[in-house]
Formats: C-alpha cells, structure tokens, sequence
C-alpha cells in the first residue's frame, strides 16, 4: 500500500535527505559558536560516517525483512527514547547557561557597566577557556565557503559514499545472495573500517583532535574509539531500518560526548546527508522508491530547513541559548514518533483486517 513499508519509511528518507542537504549548504560558510573553525567538526564526521553508511546498507536489508508491525514498534521505541534523552540534556545545558549568564551578569554589575547586554559565553562541556572578546571575534569573523570547508576530509567522505554507492548499483545487477552478491556486500567492510579505522588510530595517538570540544579532555582510549565507532554502526542501521538517516541518534550522541549543540547539530546532519542519500538510492534500486510522491516532501523539506534554519540561528542570537538547539531536536523527534507511529499503527491495523502476512521476509526470495 502507499502508505505501507514502501511508502512511508522512503519517503520520509527523502525528506530527511532534502532538509539535511538544504541545512549542511547553509552550514558551510557557518563558524564555530566560539573557536575559529567551521561549524562543522569534519574529524568527527570522518570517525561516525564511514560507520554511518556501512550501517545504513545493514539497515536497509531489514527493512526488507522485517515486517511493518515490527519496524513500526521499532520506530516508536526509538525515537521516544532518544525524545527523553534529548530533552533531559536540553534541561542541564538549560541550566549551565543560567549560571553562566547569572555570573556574567553580577561580574557586569561589580565592574560598573550596569545593566549592560551579557554576551552569551560557552557551556563548561564545550570549550570552556574561550573569553568573550574570542567570542565576539569568532561571531564576526567572515569566511568563504571555499575557505570554511576542510576539503580534503569532505573529499574522503565523498569517495567513501561514491565506493559504496558503486558497489550497492553492482549489486543490485547480481542475483540475490549469490556469491557475488554478498562479496560485493563484505567489500564494503574494508572500505568504512578502514577510513574510520584510520581517523580513529590518529585520534589515539594525538594526531587529530576533535577540535570543536576546545580544550576539553581530547585524550581517547581504545574502547572509547571502539564504542564510538559501533554507535556509528548502530545509529546507520536504526536510521536504514527506519529511513532517518542515523542523524537523530548521532546529534544526541555528539552531545554526550561534549560537543557544542550548534556542532552537534551541524555535524550529525552533514553525516546525515551522506546516510540519507545513500538510503534514497537503494530503496529506490530495490524498487520500494515511489519518487513523484517522494519529490513532493523532499522539496517541502528543504524548504522548511532553510527557513528552520534561519529563524533559529536569530533566536539563539537573541536570546543567546545554545540548548533551544536540544529542545528543538527533542520535540521534533517526539512530534515523528506520534504521527509516524500513528500512521504504522493505522496500517498495522489495516493489514490485520486483511489478514494479510505479517512474518519475516526472506531477502534472497524478495520480489521488489
């Protein structure tokens, strides 16, 4: 049905692909809330997204094997979860950025300024030494897009989505679970592990650093890299399953690592329109792509993600706090896990009446 596992879950991957796309151009010329970098932690996209996309062509595969009632309680627990998650880690940035803003104002008020505009300062967790003349200075600071983007990293994770992309086309030109088939599945292996794999041994030995944390602890153990690079995983393949793209688990994720949230936030959806382009084509290569119902909600999306963007960056501006960035992510996904789970809750139903097959699919025996 159109609005069943074929239709729901993809179109909502090209939705998630047209807002990511239209918000990473909008963020490439963006500076960091305090340092003078990009917005953009390319370091931490080169650790997640190789992962990120490998996870997305497991995901995928169980889109087609489980059934709608199964991703469908999947969707809803997720996403209510991470809702949760979110909005209590909106409530402490909330609540650091009150203390700032309350010490700022009574150092204000004992230098004789009065009731002089505070400017608003970085949270403990992020880059916690910057002043705000370095604040003031980053905010002003006016960089092309062609400066502003570290190109040799967006060229690595641009071939990795290219290999991959390559190998799920050949694919789709072999007969399922042949040898072939599944060789040009493990090939991917080597390719995001070892990508990943290399961001995360020059992470280890202080190669690379995750900048965007500022002097923040940027010492990692191996099962700290390891733990991160499975989430990488896990998140591709929620986001495969479900047609989201990973970007929801990774921006919460980024903030329980310490990153900024307006980092946190550009960061996971950059790697989101990765993920997200790569669901796109593959549903589409397993024919479960309905593109003129599709193309509607990817240019509604992009659209809305220009203005979203816009407004929230003068919002956070005006009342200088980062942490709306949290609670807006928060509310979005709790707002996605009742009207999506409605919706697969009403086709659940439906199918039941139906008495149609509710079971696994068998992959190898799958006729798009």
């Amino acid at each position: 049905m159109a609005t069943g596992p074929i239709g729901l879950h993809t179109c909502l991957a090209g939705m998630i692909m047209g807002g990511a796309g239209a918000t990473v151009f909008y963020n490439l010329k963006q500076r960091h809330p305090t340092l003078d970098l990009p917005v953009i932690d390319y370091d931490l996209a080169l650790l997640f997204q190789p992962m990120l996309v490998l996870g997305i062509s497991i995901g995928v595969a169980f889109n087609v094997i489980f059934a709608d009632w199964m991703i469908t309680v999947l969707l809803i627990i997720t996403f209510l979860v991470t809702a949760i998650k979110a909005y209590l880690k909106g409530v402490e940035t909330w609540k650091k950025e009150t203390i700032i803003k309350m010490e700022a104002a009574r150092a204000s008020q004992s230098t004789g300024s009065g009731m002089e505009e505070v400017e608003y300062k970085p949270l403990p967790e992020g880059p916690g030494t910057g002043t705000q003349s370095e604040t003031k200075e980053s905010e002003k600071l006016k960089v092309s897009i062609v400066d502003n983007v570290y190109w040799k990293e967006v060229g690595i994770l641009f071939s990795v989505w290219v290999i991959i992309l390559g190998l799920e086309i050949a694919k789709n030109y072999t007969t399922t679970c042949s040898v072939l088939y599944w060789v040009l599945n493990l090939l991917q292996i080597p390719v995001t592990f070892g990508v990943s794999g290399y961001e995360a041994v020059n992470l280890y030995k202080g190669r690379r650093v995750i900048a965007s944390k500022g002097d923040a602890d940027t010492t990692y153990k191996v099962h700290q890299l390891v733990l991160y690079c499975t989430g990488g995983i896990v998140a591709g393949m929620v986001g495969g399953l479900l047609g989201l793209g990973g970007g929801f688990i990774l921006g919460p994720l980024f903030l329980e690592l310490g990153i900024p949230p307006q980092v946190s936030s550009a960061t996971a959806t950059f790697a989101m329109t990765f993920s997200s382009s790569m669901s796109v084509v593959e549903y589409y290569l397993l024919k479960r792509f309905p593109v003129p119902y599709a193309l509607y909600f990817v240019a509604v999306s992009t659209i809305a993600a220009i203005i979203g963007q816009y407004v929230v960056r003068k919002v956070i501006a005006i009342l200088g706090r980062a942490s709306l960035i949290i609670f807006i992510l928060a509310t979005t996904i709790f707002v996605s896990a009742i009207s999506l789970g409605g919706v697969g809750i009403a086709n659940v139903i439906e199918d039941i009446q139906e008495k149609a097959y509710m079971g696994f699919e068998n992959i190898c025996t799958y006729d798009a």
